[in-house]
C-alpha cells in the first residue's frame, strides 16, 4: 500500500508539474488570452520562511515571503493590478473598466501571515485579506491538520480508532507516516468531523501532545489581529466558528457556523465583515446552500478553492468565486506565469 500511495503521489506532482512548465515553455498564453479572463483570487495559508527536511505532509500550505514576493512582481509584469477581494465587485461591473486584477487572500488567521506576508505585502502596497476562524483565535478548536501532521511526524506509533476499533498505527519511516496521515484526512473528511477532530485530538494527547497548544503557536490572537488592522492594506473576512465542512452540518449548525463567524470577525477588528472563505472550500465541502446561507447572512463575496480565472459574468455568483492555490510544491516564477494565463484550469 505505501509503495502504491507514493508512486500516486509522485505520478500526480509530476503531471502537474509537467502541465505548468509546457504551458509556461510554449507560451500557450499568446494564443489562448481569453483563457486569462478578467483576473485570479490567489489562496494562501503559511507564508514563512522555507525548512529544511523533515516530514511535511501539509507542505501545499506553506510558501516562502520570497515565493510570494516574486508572485505579486509576475503579476505585475503580467498587466495584473491587485486589489482588495471586496474591492473585484465595483471594479469588474464598471464597463470602462477594462484592467485585469490580482486579489491575494489568506486562510485561517495564521500568525505568520502578520509576521512574514504582510511585510511583502506592504512594499508592494498590494491589499491583501485574511479570513478568520473564530475557534482558532479564541483557543477553542484544533487545526486537525496540522495536529496530524505533528503526531505521525513526531511519534513512531500511537492508538487510534478509525472506527473499528482502537489499533496500533506504526509511523516510523517516511511511507508509513505519508499513509497513516492520509488515513487520518479520509477519516475526518467521511465521518462525523466533529466526532473525528474529536479522536485526532485524543490520540494527541496520549502521546504528550496538545492541540490547542499547536493552534496558540501557529494563530494570532484577538489582539494580535486588532493590532494587524491598524495595517491600511489589511481586511478581514470571516471563516466559520470551527473550519467545519459546511456542506456536512444540519440547518441550524450552520446558521450559527456563518452569523457567529462574522459577529466574532467585528468583535476582534471593528467592522463587519462582508467578505467568505467556505472551509476547504472543495465541491464536497460547500453546495448552493451554503452559497445562499451566507449571501442571506449579508456577505457580498464569498470564495471556494475551485480553481479558476475571473471572468465577466464571476459576480453574478459572487458567493461562489472560484481561487487559485500558490501551493508550496510548486514555488516556480514560471509556473505563476502558467497560472495566470487561465490554462491550466481549462486542460486539466
Amino acid at each position: 500500500m505505501s509503495l502504491k500511495g507514493s508512486a500516486k503521489r509522485f505520478l500526480k506532482h509530476g503531471a502537474i508539474r509537467a502541465g505548468l512548465e509546457g504551458v509556461a515553455l510554449t507560451r500557450a498564453g499568446m494564443l489562448w488570452p481569453a483563457a486569462a479572463g478578467r483576473g485570479v483570487i490567489f489562496t494562501l495559508h503559511h507564508v514563512r520562511p522555507a525548512r529544511r527536511g523533515g516530514f511535511d505532509p501539509i507542505a501545499t500550505l506553506s510558501v516562502t515571503p520570497e515565493f510570494l514576493d516574486e508572485a505579486i512582481r509576475v503579476c505585475i509584469e503580467s498587466g495584473l493590478t491587485p486589489a482588495a477581494l471586496d474591492d473585484l465587485p465595483r471594479l469588474l461591473a464598471d464597463p470602462n473598466e477594462k484592467r485585469r486584477f490580482a486579489a491575494f487572500t489568506l486562510d485561517d488567521g495564521l500568525r505568520d501571515n502578520a509576521e512574514h506576508a504582510a511585510p511583502v505585502f506592504r512594499r508592494h502596497g498590494v491589499p491583501y485579506t485574511i479570513f478568520v476562524t473564530k475557534g482558532f483565535i479564541e483557543r477553542s478548536r484544533s487545526m486537525w491538520w496540522e495536529t496530524a501532521k505533528v503526531l505521525t511526524r513526531s511519534k513512531d506509533q500511537f492508538e487510534f480508532d478509525f472506527g473499528k476499533g482502537m489499533e496500533t498505527v506504526i509511523t516510523r519511516n517516511l511511507a508509513q507516516k505519508q499513509d497513516t496521515y492520509e488515513r487520518i484526512v479520509h477519516f475526518v473528511h467521511s465521518n462525523n468531523e466533529d466526532a473525528a477532530v474529536a479522536e485526532v485530538d485524543r490520540a494527541a494527547r496520549s502521546r504528550m501532545i496538545d492541540p490547542l497548544a499547536i493552534v496558540d503557536q501557529l494563530v494570532m490572537t484577538a489582539e494580535e489581529l486588532r493590532t494587524l488592522s491598524a495595517d491600511r492594506l489589511v481586511r478581514f473576512g470571516a471563516h466559520t466558528q470551527t473550519h467545519i465542512a459546511m456542506a456536512r452540518v444540519d440547518e441550524a449548525r450552520l446558521a450559527d457556523e456563518v452569523t457567529g463567524s462574522i459577529d466574532a470577525v467585528e468583535s476582534y477588528v471593528g467592522y463587519r465583515p462582508t467578505t467568505f472563505a467556505y472551509p476547504y472550500g472543495t465541491k464536497v465541502a460547500v453546495s448552493p446552500r451554503e452559497f445562499d446561507a451566507v449571501a442571506k447572512a449579508g456577505i457580498k463575496l464569498a470564495v471556494t478553492t475551485r480553481p479558476g480565472m475571473l471572468t465577466v459574468d464571476s459576480f453574478n455568483q459572487p458567493t461562489e468565486l472560484p481561487r487559485v492555490s500558490l501551493n508550496g510544491h510548486y514555488q516556480r516564477r514560471r509556473y505563476v506565469k502558467a497560472l495566470l494565463t487561465g490554462i491550466p484550469f481549462k486542460l486539466f
